[in-house]
């Protein structure tokens, strides 16, 4: 049977790990060359790669911090000069409070850094990767980009304050990239996970918050945690022929936490 993406070249941001990894994983069985970005976690990034090559997939590793300007359009431009092009960009680096990484903070007592960090990471970050991927594709006049935003942005959280705003900006970012885009040929999408294990926020979240891992299915409509699987299952599909006719989507991958 034919893949589906052969011959084309996907770009997977924070993808040492969880749902960057897996999906990584997918592009490059649907016959993609896949490039694996990720800043602090160089050695899971090289892991993702080696897991791809071990499977007879083509991939390159590049360390890149997406809220350095400088970082990103390199990492575009490496992109390019490896592989000629840039089908599909999976903007998902991302950090959120989980205990370890960043604290749980009320909005009165968050400090400015936390504030800045998330905001720097989750929103400008994805602004900075679709500035240089819409540049390559609009070169291209075709591509399509999928950001993970969260069900944050729909359901508020105490203590998630900076990490909710920035994935609800995202969701608005994401929709204006996609009119801008459309007579270009680009179509641009929003993944929005529910809880999902085997990612680091939730594994962090859980280990500091150890009631939350049985309360956690209680409060999703399935009954249970998604998969990173499914996750990357939504990103193959947005970004496929299937989904040639959607764009500016904000799909909820949840569970149905956003019906309730």
């Amino acid at each position: 049977m034919p893949k589906k993406f052969a011959d084309k070249v996907a770009l997977v941001t924070g993808g040492a790990s969880g749902i960057g990894r897996v999906t990584a994983l997918a592009f490059s069985r649907e016959g993609a060359k896949v490039v694996v970005a990720t800043d602090s976690n160089i050695s899971g990034g090289e892991e993702t790669v080696q897991m791809i090559r071990d499977a007879g997939g083509e991939a390159l590793f590049i360390q890149c911090d997406v809220s350095r300007e400088s970082d990103v359009e390199n990492m575009v431009t490496k992109t390019v000069e490896k592989f000629g092009k840039l089908d599909f960009a999976f903007n998902n680096a991302g950090i959120g409070p989980d205990g370890k990484r960043v604290p749980f903070v009320s909005i009165a007592n968050m400090t400015l850094d936390i504030w800045q960090r998330t905001i720097d990471i989750n929103l400008t970050g994805v602004f900075l990767c679709m500035k240089y991927e819409i540049r390559q594709m609009m070169k291209q006049k075709y591509g399509a980009i999928v950001n993970t935003s969260s069900v944050g942005a729909f359901k508020a959280v105490p203590g998630f304050g900076a990490y909710d705003a920035s994935k609800a900006g995202l969701n608005g970012l994401t929709k204006v990239a996609a009119l801008e885009c459309a007579r270009h040929g680009i179509r641009i999408n929003t993944i929005c996970p529910g809880p999902t294990r085997r990612t680091l926020l939730m594994d962090y979240l859980t280990s500091a918050r150890p009631d939350d891992r049985d309360k956690m299915p209680n409060m999703i409509p399935l009954g249970r945690l998604a998969e990173p699987e499914e996750m990357a299952e939504a990103v193959i599909w947005l970004c496929s022929d299937s989904a040639s006719f959607i764009t500016g989507h904000l799909m909820p991958v949840d569970g149905g936490m956003t019906s309730t």
